[in-house]
This record gives C-alpha cells, sequence and structure tokens, in this order.
C-alpha cells in the first residue's frame, strides 16, 4: 500500500483515469455496435434515409474515436484501424449493391 503521500496521490490520480479511460473505450464500442447495426439496416433496406442514419452513426464514431485518441485514450495507430474498419464496412455492402444492380 502507497505510504507516502504523493504515492497516495497517485493512485487516487490513476484510478480517476481508469474510469475517464473505460468511459471513453465503452463509448466507442457502443457507438460502433450501433453504426454496424445500422449499416446491416441499410444493406436489407437501401433508401435514402437509412443511408442518411449510417452517415449520422459514422459521424459520431469517428468524433468520439478521435476524441479518444486526442486524449492519449487510445494510440493514433488503433484509431485509425477502428476508423478504417468502419469505412471497410460500409464499402462491402455499397460495392455487393452495385454489383447486384449491373
Amino acid at each position: 500500500m502507497a505510504n507516502t503521500k504523493s504515492a497516495i496521490k497517485r493512485v487516487q490520480i490513476a484510478e480517476r483515469n481508469r474510469l475517464r479511460n473505460k468511459a471513453y473505450k465503452s463509448a466507442v464500442k457502443t457507438l460502433m455496435k450501433k453504426y454496424f447495426a445500422a449499416v446491416e439496416t441499410y444493406a436489407a433496406n437501401p433508401s435514402p434515409e437509412s443511408r442518411q442514419e449510417v452517415q449520422q452513426h459514422m459521424a459520431a464514431a469517428y468524433s468520439k474515436i478521435d476524441k479518444a485518441v486526442k486524449t492519449k485514450v487510445l494510440h493514433p495507430n488503433n484509431g485509425a484501424r477502428k476508423k478504417s474498419h468502419l469505412a471497410q464496412r460500409l464499402k462491402r455492402y455499397e460495392q455487393a449493391a452495385a454489383v447486384a444492380s449491373e
């Protein structure tokens, strides 16, 4: 157990940062899941409304990922990989729809 004043304070700061990091990571995961669900809906029923919903979810997820990278909760490469994964998922369905419509 910490037995100096500075060590006790560092334990408190580490716990505060851990909770903040956990909240960011959880929010990123939640927004990514919502985005993937919206993409699945768009793939099943491509309409302008569902496309707009996908764009809104993508913007929210990108924003949260960028904020997590900025506050050093996520490594920049990890944030870039997550954003790439989001874009790839949408592109996969759009390419399949383009091939099907030809």
